[in-house]
């Protein structure tokens, strides 16, 4: 472990007092008690997010064992289908709320291989709205592909998100919306809401703020927590044991950095629980806004009555 830190790390100031803090607990008997992995990954894992503030580092248990020709293990959840597959891709809410106005809650960013159809199928879905919320607040991450393929349908043209850089290996990857997408896109011109809440971490993060740094969305509900804007890999440890460390810091093409360390500041900040009423108010003004003549006397109707209702939609969720 110590190893992987001084080697990987993105701080190499941070390791070492990561290191430092493992070496002091260790001779102290910290993990003595520790009589099963479980126990002894939740152990360090304590110490390793108290002196680095870095919620991505963590040593974590593995049920499966984990394959022996495996050092560095791909940093990617939902690696078995069949999980993707029970949380319904991460895709938990997909609607087309009263007024023409989309709604989709992500609970994770499944890898796009593994997902994909899902996202385009959601995606496809709420094309047509005339306005689009996308739920995050209870979002914990996940994989940049599957946050590269969502936000390619939110633009007309292809647009770099960020970039990632990995300084231990002197190499920079950039993150681009696909030219290509299954499907009609919503596109990159329709007011777009991203709602988030103390519990929007990671690939939620990167997200909304690259969407917020490119213009192309207003960020509403509580800042994030985490203000980490790293990417991890996993390393092999035992047979199930695996150390999480961010080797890459992101950083978004406008700002030229992340959003560390002071999180994603949402545009209108309110409650986590008013953010989706929030949102849709907004959204409901400007769907007004478009008029009612000929085909749109439905759709206006719809939003005069959702905007006059006393039964907030978040009551719904």
């Amino acid at each position: 472990m110590i190893r992987y830190l001084r080697d990987y790390y993105v701080d190499a100031d941070v390791a070492e007092r990561v290191v430092e803090r493992l070496r002091r607990r260790h001779a102290d008997g910290a993990y003595d008690q520790s009589n099963d992995d479980q126990a002894f990954a939740d152990a360090v894992t304590q110490d390793t997010v108290a002196a680095s503030a870095d919620a991505h580092l963590q040593l974590r248990y593995s049920v499966a064992q984990l394959p022996e020709r495996d050092t560095l293990i791909v940093p990617e959840s939902g690696r078995h289908p069949e999980e993707a597959a029970s949380a319904g891709h991460g895709f938990v809410r997909t609607e087309r709320l009263p007024g023409n106005i989309g709604l989709v809650e992500i609970g994770q960013f499944y890898p796009a291989r593994i997902s994909g159809n899902v996202a385009a199928a959601a995606m496809t879905l709420i094309a047509d709205t005339d306005v689009l919320l996308i739920d995050l607040r209870r979002c914990p991450g996940g994989e940049p592909d599957m946050v590269a393929l969502v936000e390619s349908y939110l633009y007309d043209e292809r647009t770099q998100l960020n970039s990632i850089h990995f300084p231990a290996e002197k190499r920079t990857v950039q993150w681009w919306t696909d030219p290509f997408v299954p499907g009609p896109r919503f596109g990159g011109t329709k007011p777009l809401y991203v709602l988030l809440s103390t519990q929007s971490y990671s690939a939620a993060e990167g997200f909304s703020y690259d969407l917020q740094q490119n213009g192309r969305a207003t960020l509403v509900g509580e800042p994030t927590a985490t203000g980490v804007s790293y990417f991890d890999y996993r390393y092999r440890v035992s047979d199930h044991l695996m150390f999480s460390v961010p080797s890459g810091y992101v950083v978004n093409p406008i700002s030229g950095r992340g959003w560390a360390p002071q999180g994603v500041q949402p545009d209108i900040r309110v409650p986590a629980h008013e953010a989706l009423d929030t949102a849709y108010a907004l959204a409901l003004e400007h769907v007004l806004g478009l008029g009612a003549g000929g085909w749109r006397a439905r759709i206006a109707t719809e939003a005069e009555v959702a905007l006059t209702s006393d039964r907030p939609v978040e009551r719904d969720h």
